[in-house]
């Protein structure tokens, strides 16, 4: 495999696999992080959910579009749309940390087939979330290597679970918005 590999995939190589397993392991340990649970007396950040939902939702319309620009030759306007899409997906898993650890989560009040929906669209978005996390770096480093065409390949496998990912965090969050705390 290190034959295949060209010197900036190697030089990412340490950081794709640090980030892979670190992002989660991370976000998992501080979302049972409360602020007050250490002596701060913080209000939770009750704003920050339709924030975080709204740039998955911008997310989504970043990537439908970097795909909509590559494909008509725009290759620019692609690579500006998926470092916004990367800097929006950095900005929701910081966003979505700090209202975690200063709120309680938020139980799902809904019932019947509903419930189950909502639990399946959960549990869908929350893994494909961790696995897209090396898919997203692996397909960023390709074109900066200019491995286009390995970048493409990849690419057709990354783009659906993002974009998964990105409008799944909206429906969570409009299914689970009526059940916050007020």
């Amino acid at each position: 495999m290190e034959n295949n590999l060209n010197a900036v995939e190697l030089k990412y190589r340490k950081w794709i696999i640090v980030l892979s397993v670190a992002i989660p392991v991370v976000v998992a340990i501080l979302f049972g992080v409360k602020l007050k649970d250490f002596g701060y007396d913080v209000e939770p950040l009750s704003f920050l959910p339709p924030i975080y939902a709204t740039i998955n939702g911008i997310t989504a319309v970043l990537l439908v579009t970097a795909v909509w620009a590559i494909k008509n030759g725009k290759r620019k306007l692609h690579e500006n749309l998926m470092k916004t899409a990367i800097g929006c997906s950095v900005a929701f898993l910081a966003m979505y940390v700090a209202y975690h650890m200063t709120a309680d989560s938020t139980p799902y009040g809904g019932e019947g087939a509903l419930r189950y929906v909502y639990f399946f669209i959960l549990l869908t978005h929350i893994l494909l979330s961790i696995i897209i996390i090396p898919f997203v770096l692996i397909t960023y480093v390709r074109a900066l290597a200019e491995r286009f065409d390995k970048h493409r390949k990849l690419a057709r496998i990354t783009y659906p679970m993002w974009l998964y990912v990105a409008v799944t965090g909206v429906i969570v969050y409009l299914m689970i918005s009526p059940y916050y705390a007020h």
